[in-house]
């Protein structure tokens, strides 16, 4: 039978998960035996899950589950170098030259498992089947414009934190920017017919924020980007990949510009392909802004588990794209999953 175990993610300030009670009752009328772990922040109760049928196990207990067990998280594992024999679904971030891919993939290889990268589950057309692109967008829009407020007050974006729905996040934005007492600012979205740029869009507007929006037709000459300067935030919403260029390179620290807050929602710091090669590392919760230039000032807002301050709304149409995969999970050898799994041994080799 196959096995379905959802771990309890163990990254700070990650409540999401990737398959609701709903879905877990689904998977099991469909034969599909499901664990859930119990989670001291899981942002949906275990209860929901226990009245599905789930089977329930300890927290962080995954690395004991049956070797045929098929592991199911979102975020990264404890980075310990410990082999990894299981087959895991979740977010890898290990196939565009990331450094830490390389450590990830050499654990698969040593332990004998297999990622299923879920950024890689495609279709027959290689569309994403599911994706937490539009929250991503929208809470990345969000702190963007939290460090914009926090410029016009002579200050650094402050920690942020998780929100119990989007319109408790809403209230206290259009608090604080109305607080400024400044025009409200202009915004670039690169990316805005993707699901991420359409999120990032929504909440600008939800703001009373002008917004510039850009995608593949206003960026294929390659660039410069002058007009990306004359904007007071620019939104990178684009998958980085080979070939995508440049939006703003290190010179714009120092050039004339309006621009002083950019939301590097796709962050990928440390990819080759990086678009925004202003900044080396991701942010934090905590520290949500890197200050990158001061004359005048410019910050980047580069959290990579954005969709966790909006946890409720972004699991549940989270869960609801990918459930139509996981009820295929009986076959994975074609497919979805022979799809991510064929990639996975594209990138394994030579490891």
């Amino acid at each position: 039978m196959t096995h379905l175990w959802v771990r309890a993610e163990q990254r700070p300030n990650e409540e999401r998960v990737g398959l609701t009670a709903e879905g877990a009752s689904a998977l099991i009328a469909a034969g599909i035996r499901v664990t859930v772990e119990e989670s001291s922040m899981r942002a949906i109760p275990l209860g929901g899950y226990k009245d599905a049928g789930c089977e329930i196990a300890a927290e962080n207990s995954w690395p004991e589950a049956p070797l045929d067990a098929i592991i199911f998280g979102l975020k990264e594992l404890p980075e310990d170098g410990t082999p990894l024999p299981h087959s895991h679904i979740m977010f890898g971030h290990a196939y565009k030259g990331q450094h830490s891919g390389r450590a990830l993939l050499q654990r698969f290889n040593t332990g004998g498992g297999t990622l299923y990268d879920l950024e890689y589950l495609v279709n027959e057309d290689g569309r994403r089947v599911a994706a937490f692109g539009y929250w991503a967008g929208y809470a990345g829009a969000a702190v963007t414009l939290k460090t914009w407020a926090a410029q016009q007050r002579g200050q650094e974006c402050p920690a942020v934190g998780v929100y119990p729905s989007k319109d408790a996040l809403n209230a206290e934005l259009l608090d604080e920017l109305d607080a400024t007492g400044a025009d409200r600012p202009r915004a670039i979205v690169i990316g805005a017919l993707g699901r991420v740029g359409t999120g990032a869009a929504d909440l600008c507007e939800a703001m009373g924020i002008s917004v510039t929006k850009w995608d593949m037709a206003e960026t294929a000459g390659g660039g410069p980007f002058p007009e990306i300067l004359d904007h007071d935030l620019f939104l990178n919403c684009i998958f980085a990949r080979l070939g995508t260029p440049v939006f703003v390179p290190r010179e714009a620290l120092t050039a004339p510009r309006r621009l002083t807050a950019i939301g590097d929602v796709a962050c990928d710091p440390d990819s080759d392909y990086n678009p925004v090669p202003v900044y080396d590392r991701a942010t934090t919760w905590n520290a949500p802004a890197l200050r990158v230039a001061t004359n005048p000032v410019m910050d980047v807002m580069a959290i990579d588990n954005l969709p966790s301050m909006l946890p409720v709304e972004s699991s549940e149409d989270y869960a609801a794209q990918l459930l139509p995969s996981l009820l295929t999970l009986t076959d994975l050898d074609s497919g979805v999953w022979g799809r991510a799994a064929a990639t996975y041994n594209t990138h394994i080799e030579g490891i």
